[in-house]
């Protein structure tokens, strides 16, 4: 399940109010880690920051939709969305994406991943760990569009992101 360069698809998530999970982007970044990781990473849907040996806040992209039927914000776009992968023994890893809220009414926001960004991000994160050369991939989230919001941003919310 390669994503090919320039292709944004978004994945399915495992959610709770203020996180996401996407175990279904896992073939997508085994795809992309193209080397011998031993023993092979395996996603941890269970773990959490207890039993995490290492872990790694950074941001991917998407857009959010906002279902408040009173609300006039429709959705937004967003550059920085905060992502926090976990590293677990065994070689088992998760990822958790934080949600963001509507600028006009507060409520958390519907997420769509940008998957490319993802992979992007988790593959070389887990190359880093394994101790394998690779170069950081392209980020284009400090290149337009509005500030980071501090105020709406779960990741910040619960200290895991390092917005600017």
């Amino acid at each position: 399940m390669a994503i090919a360069k320039g292709r944004h698809r978004f994945g399915r998530y495992v959610s709770n109010n203020a996180t996401a999970m996407f175990p279904s982007l896992h073939e997508a970044v085994e795809d992309a880690i193209h080397a011998n990781i031993f023993p092979e990473p395996w996603f941890n849907q269970a773990g959490g920051d207890h039993d995490a040996i290492d872990d790694y806040s950074t941001h991917v992209m998407g857009s959010f939709e906002c279902r408040n039927p009173t609300c006039s914000q429709q959705g937004w776009g967003s550059k920085k969305i905060a992502i926090q992968i976990r590293r677990y023994a065994g070689n088992g890893y998760n990822a958790v994406v934080y949600k963001q809220r509507c600028k006009s009414c507060k409520q958390l926001g519907v997420l769509r991943l940008d998957e490319k960004s993802y992979v992007d991000r988790v593959s070389y994160r887990l190359k880093k760990w394994a101790g394998i050369p690779t170069t950081p991939p392209e980020y284009n989230g400090d290149k337009g569009g509005p500030a980071h919001e501090h105020l709406l941003c779960e990741g910040c919310r619960m200290g895991r992101c390092n917005g600017d």
